[in-house]
């Protein structure tokens, strides 16, 4: 390359910084050495006419590749593969004459030392592992090459020239963006980081567009899903965009472990101006409510075309645009839940609930908090600077929870290290181990000043954790990759690691005794669905010879999926007494109007009971989340189900409550099926239908989803789905 791209910096010549993939500086296309005879003409050399990519759809290089998803008129390659261009000469090439070779430019101030140019030589024989370009075909004034990317070079879009060498210098085409070529992460070779070596699990974690994420409660998990669109038209440009605005040096950009950490940082915008800002506060009056998004796509478009963050986002919302960046690029990716997931702000692996001497909560002393599930991605990859046997699943969680090195931003963690504790593994291993695997320590706060350690729950933080199935929309537990079955010696173990390892654990809940009477409590909800009344069951059981009398205070909260609490809308004090070997059962009666004007979110209902045993002093302590059951959006077609062919697709929502619905957005997403769409409707009275008419024309044949979600001032997080299946069109 020329010296025309260096620039001089305080009396030594040095190179500024090359982080952006969409800054250019093109090289001369004539580049002479020494003197030149006054005659000379370029024209009288070996001179390119036409270059050809081969790069539609059906195309062997995109089909080979397994890039002929991608909206995008641009070729596409998976690097360490091999791939087909023609170039077409002035006149018939002959190789003892004549040399020239292709070069691939990326970034505004390209050095072949730091892989940003790469001169690809003609070689007789392609090597595994090395650029190369091979001729396999001579044909009148035509060469056809095969050329194979390194399995470790930068991902991004490429810029192309031919280079002819002549006895006075290097002729070069001319700047051509329609030979820009993008090179990705390639799962399907062996000798990338990326590497995966099962086809189903590529044909999911790589290359489905459509996913579902879990969420709910532990004993009432609900499912939606999310459009994650990588293929879509613009997308692959959003996530270079995504590495340009963080200002990620282009040459750690083959590195997956550097993406998915820069991309954990910048999918929240907390402090890098990053793709969506999150909100947990129930106001959204300058964006998009969490739970309205049906899918990554409209996101990362606006992010790209307003360059500024997009309101506002929530963790699953974090997850599946997130995932959509790791797939877009190339690397293997899934969205997980982790039910109960301690939010422990000091990671000493417990959580404290400290309660009033009259078994209410101290929110005030009660810092950490358990959130109903936590939606984080695992990426997969190996972990050269990690030991042998932590590559693998990383965690990567781009919510912004805590500080990490500075930025929001968490991972990638190895699973294969949290599971055994192996906590001083880079990076963020201790705050993910003590998300699954921490304690909930019951504290009495006296009025003295004392505290006293009441109760232990050793098992209640992460209880479940949970993925996509491979190839289906159900569940699949992946709870004991994350951990030992609880009581296990193994569990011991990793636990004892990890605190050797620097994990920090309190000692005061030491040999607490987790229960010193016969008197066991529970409690469920029943009937807990959107704007009626519902019922709260709480059971004693005293198996002892012995009569106790219970003091019990049943604490019912608007609460927040991050274990946040909003608001107290029910408080109820009651006695039981229970005689031997007796079970009792006691009930709560909650009115539709008593939670109803106050919800948030994601209609999360949080209810705490403590009960004390009057004759032996024991507290006996139960929460639980529940998620009340709302109405579905329903959607319907009609028409055939034909690539290339109109079909009407009709979004239809009734009203179940005895309110009317103000300000409702209907969002309408299927990839390869419709752009994302919405409509409003002012309001919607209570018990009144609305319906949405609009006509669709697929472009992707096999299975597809369509997704609807709608939101408005008073309800929210309300979906529906319908799958279908897309014919291809017929041949004439």
């Amino acid at each position: 390359m020329s010296e025309s791209s260096e620039a001089t910096f305080g009396g030594r010549r040095a190179i500024p910084p090359n982080t952006s993939n969409a800054a250019e500086n093109d090289p001369p296309t004539v580049e002479l050495q020494g003197l030149v005879p006054r005659g000379f003409n370029p024209q009288d050399y070996l001179n390119v006419t036409g270059v050809h990519l081969f790069k539609e759809r059906w195309d062997s290089n995109k089909v080979d590749h397994h890039t002929d998803k991608y909206v995008n008129s641009k070729l596409i390659v998976r690097r360490g593969q091999a791939f087909y261009i023609q170039i077409d000469f002035s006149r018939p090439y002959d190789p003892r004459r004549d040399l020239f070779r292709v070069e691939y430019v990326i970034g505004r101030y390209p050095q072949e030392n730091k892989g940003t140019y790469i001169p690809v030589p003609v070689v007789s024989e392609l090597q595994s592992g090395k650029w190369g370009a091979k001729v396999i075909m001579r044909e009148d004034r035509s060469v056809r090459l095969s050329v194979q990317s390194s399995p470790d070079c930068i991902v991004g879009k490429f810029r192309m020239y031919v280079a002819v060498w002549t006895p006075y210098g290097v002729i070069r085409t001319s700047r051509n963006p329609e030979t820009d070529t993008y090179i990705l992460f390639n799962p399907w070779c062996e000798e990338d980081a990326v590497y995966l070596d099962n086809e189903k699990e590529r044909e999911e974690y790589v290359l489905n567009d459509i996913g579902v994420i879990f969420h709910g409660d532990f004993n009432d998990i609900k499912s939606r899903s999310w459009s994650y669109g990588q293929f879509e038209d613009s997308i692959l440009d959003a996530c270079l965009f995504v590495m340009d605005k963080a200002n990620m040096d282009l040459s750690g950009r083959g590195n997956p472990i550097k993406v998915s950490r820069v991309g954990s940082a910048m999918i929240n915008a907390k402090d890098d101006e990053g793709v969506i800002v999150g909100s947990w506060d129930n106001a959204y009056a300058y964006g998009v409510p969490p739970s309205a998004w049906t899918g990554s796509v409209d996101i990362l478009l606006e992010y790209k075309s307003s360059q500024k963050p997009v309101r506002y986002g929530q963790c699953w919302v974090f997850a599946g645009v997130f995932n959509t960046f790791l797939r877009c690029l190339g690397i293997p990716a899934r969205v997980v839940t982790n039910y109960f997931s301690a939010h422990d702000n000091d990671a000493n692996l417990q959580l404290d609930i400290f309660l009033e001497e009259d078994g209410n909560v101290n929110s005030k002393l009660t810092k950490d908090s358990v959130w109903n599930y936590h939606c984080w991605n695992e990426a997969w990859m190996t972990r050269p600077d990690l030991p042998v046997g932590f590559g693998g699943w990383q965690v990567v969680d781009s919510t912004p929870q805590e500080n990490s090195d500075g930025m929001y931003r968490c991972g990638p963690a190895s699973v294969q290290a949290i599971k055994h504790g192996h906590v001083c593994f880079q990076f963020d291993a201790p705050f993910v181990f003590a998300e699954v695997n921490s304690d909930l320590v019951y504290i009495t706060a006296k009025k003295d000043g004392t505290h006293v350690v009441e109760t232990l729950d050793t098992t209640h933080i992460g209880k479940l954790i949970v993925t996509k199935e491979i190839g289906g929309d159900g569940i699949k537990d992946i709870t004991d990759t994350y951990k030992f079955q609880e009581g296990q010696e193994e569990e011991r173990l990793a636990l004892e690691t990890a605190l050797m390892y620097g994990a920090k654990k309190a000692l005061k809940t030491e040999g607490v005794l987790k229960s010193r009477s016969d008197v066991h409590m529970n409690f469920e909800v029943e009937n807990a669905v959107l704007g009626r009344d519902l019922k709260v069951v709480i059971t004693f059981r005293n198996n002892g010879s012995t009569r106790y009398t219970v003091a019990a205070y049943l604490s019912g909260n608007i609460s927040f999926y991050t274990g946040v609490s909003k608001a107290e809308f029910k408080s109820e004090t009651f006695d039981v007494t229970l005689e031997p070997l007796s079970f009792k059962r006691e009930e709560v009666l909650i009115g539709a109007g008593e939670y109803m004007g106050q919800l948030v979110e994601q209609a999360f209902l949080h209810f705490f009971v403590t009960a004390r045993v009057n004759e032996t002093r024991d507290v006996l302590a139960k929460q639980k989340s529940i998620a009340l059951t709302v109405p579905k959006v329903i959607i319907k077609v009609r028409g055939a189900q034909v690539v290339g062919s109109d079909m009407v697709v009709t979004v239809e929502f009734t009203n179940p409550l005895n309110e009317t619905l103000r300000n409702v957005w209907i969002r309408l997403d299927g990839p390869g099926v419709t752009k994302p769409l919405r409509k409003m409707f002012r309001e919607i009275r209570p018990k009144s239908t609305v319906q949405w008419e609009e006509l669709c024309r697929p472009w992707v044949s096999g299975p597809r989803k369509l997704i609807a979600s709608l939101t408005s001032d008073s309800l929210r997080h309300v979906y529906g789905e319908l799958d279908l299946q897309i014919q291809r069109r017929p041949s004439m």
